[in-house]
């Protein structure tokens, strides 16, 4: 009998599907990553083609067996990790019926604020999934009022992650992770909420069974095996959602670890032992296992505002860079770099694409504060970048009201590997700042979910013990006092700019349509 020695994560991400293979010990042997397309039908929609994102999760994870050049019965299974809060309408034949429409998606702005104004407290508490149009529920709410014909014609309401475990397993199952950022699933009973399935007009029998991150699928058909390059017998372990994934992934689990994560969008992260929510309803609060929930805050501007800055400021960089074979990034991280923590007293709200937590205001709108003919480009991009990172303090803040100050911060995602990102955080913050050798984190807390799911690990809290880590970063004294007088200032800005962001948010609709 061949030894088994590698596991798989799979993470399915906003905008590409990633493969990662890895030893028992967190190493990564392998990996493989294929990208899909977002489109936008209408102003402010945010769709996907669900068989695009299968046919990149089968490259992706064909792809990363293949550069490893292993024997594939040497794979313990593979574990799915996924973004949360896609919307897929499916028919009688199990066929979708719609795109799977993301969380970034601001269809539902309407329904959101009427429910956010009326019961929306009371559903909070009992999900703990603030009222926002990323939440599947106000989709469903505006589908229902809209008329919205693959509503009315839909057997099943499923996330991507749902799609594909229907599609190679041809069952209907959702975690508990998934289930819970739906705005659909009690955090306290594990069921899904009476009340939420009548405001969004649906029944449970439309929805997935819910069930622990440590369940398994097997079976796959000769053909699809084939394509994978597994075995047909390779367990699927179906995961959870990419928040709690990458705590795990970054050993983040304990009381007061916290997580910061910043790919295309951003978070910050918690693990409790016990659901709390509070009526302020700033926060998540999402059911990982029965006994374990995760809490914190994302923001919806995370890499994008740097990728933004590179298409608006960087149009000399990306040019060098292609003559140079190099990135337009780090062309324009290195020119950052000379400005001076701060960036000359230059504020960036980092509102461009709306924003969640602490605020939950998809009409928050993207601000240069503070500009004077001394700024240049590297402020400008400096200023961007710290915009996230205050962003990200803000969140911070109401986390640590519920939560406890954080003992141990973690840093994982595509900003990881930024030297000056990673030392603005940690002067931002003021504490040190750990980050692990592997980017990979939601795939490699997924990866051992799926070790946990099959006994070959102990606990999720030994992953602890096969995280290799790479850097410390350590806050500068001075900046850290730099930056919290700046801060002082950043965070009365949204407030005072609250209206005029909501007039301006309806000029920009009315001038879309």
């Amino acid at each position: 009998m061949t030894a088994k020695n590698y596991v798989l994560g799979l993470d399915i991400g906003t905008t590409s599907a990633k493969a990662v293979l890895f030893q028992k010990n967190g190493l990564v042997i392998a990996e493989n990553e294929n990208a899909y397309p977002v489109y936008h039908p209408n102003p402010s929609w945010v769709e996907q083609d669900p068989y695009e994102i299968e046919r990149a999760a089968v490259a992706a994870i064909s792809g990363a067996v293949q550069k490893s050049q292993i024997n594939k019965n040497e794979i313990y299974c593979v574990s799915i990790s996924s973004a949360m809060h896609s919307l897929i309408c499916m028919d009688q034949n199990d066929e979708p019926i719609s795109p799977s429409i993301t969380w970034a998606d601001g269809r539902s702005v309407d329904q959101a604020s009427r429910v956010k104004d009326t019961f929306g407290k009371s559903l909070y508490l009992k999900t703990g999934t603030p009222i926002h149009p990323m939440a599947p529920l106000s989709k469903l709410i505006w589908m229902r009022e809209t008329n919205y014909q693959p509503y009315l014609q839909s057997a099943k309401f499923i996330s991507i992650k749902e799609f594909l475990i229907q599609r190679w397993f041809d069952k209907y199952i959702v975690d508990y992770a998934i289930a819970s950022a739906s705005g659909l699933f009690n955090i306290h009973t594990f069921e899904w909420e009476a009340e939420a399935l009548f405001a969004a007009g649906i029944t449970s029998d439309q929805l997935s069974e819910p069930v622990p991150s440590t369940t398994i699928c097997q079976g796959l058909n000769k053909e699809l095996a084939e394509q994978f390059h597994l075995s047909q017998d390779t367990p699927f372990v179906i995961g959870s959602s990419d928040g709690p994934l990458a705590n795990l992934g970054i050993g983040a689990i304990d009381p007061g670890d916290v997580a910061i994560t910043i790919g295309t969008s951003g978070a910050i992260r918690q693990m409790a032992s016990k659901p709390q929510t509070d009526e302020l309803q700033e926060i998540f609060c999402y059911g990982v296992t029965k006994d374990l929930w995760i809490m914190g805050g994302p923001t919806n501007n995370g890499g994008i505002v740097f990728q933004w800055l590179k298409d608006v400021l960087g149009e000399a960089e990306v040019q060098k860079a292609l003559e140079l074979n190099g990135s337009a990034y780090d062309l324009l991280t290195s020119l950052a770099q000379t400005a001076k923590p701060g960036a000359n007293g230059l504020l960036f709200l980092p509102f461009l694409n709306g924003e969640r937590a602490p605020y939950w205001d998809a009409n928050a709108r993207g601000s240069f504060i503070g500009l004077t003919l001394s700024h240049k480009k590297e402020h400008m991009i400096r200023a961007g970048l710290e915009g996230v990172i205050y962003s990200l303090y803000s969140i911070g803040e109401t986390l640590e009201r519920l939560a406890g100050q954080p003992a141990t911060i973690f840093a994982s995602g595509g900003f990881a590997r930024s030297s000056l990102w990673l030392q603005i955080l940690t002067d931002i913050f003021g504490q040190e700042v750990r980050v692990p050798a592997s980017h990979q984190s939601s795939a490699w807390g997924a990866a051992w979910f799926g070790l946990y799911a099959l006994g070959e690990v102990p606990s999720l809290s030994a992953i602890k013990e096969s995280i290799p880590m790479n850097n410390t970063y350590i806050p500068n004294k001075t900046n850290h006092v730099i930056y919290q007088e700046l801060y002082q200032t950043y965070r009365e800005l949204y407030f005072a700019l609250k209206p005029h962001f909501k007039a301006l948010a309806t000029i920009q609709r009315k001038e879309k349509k």
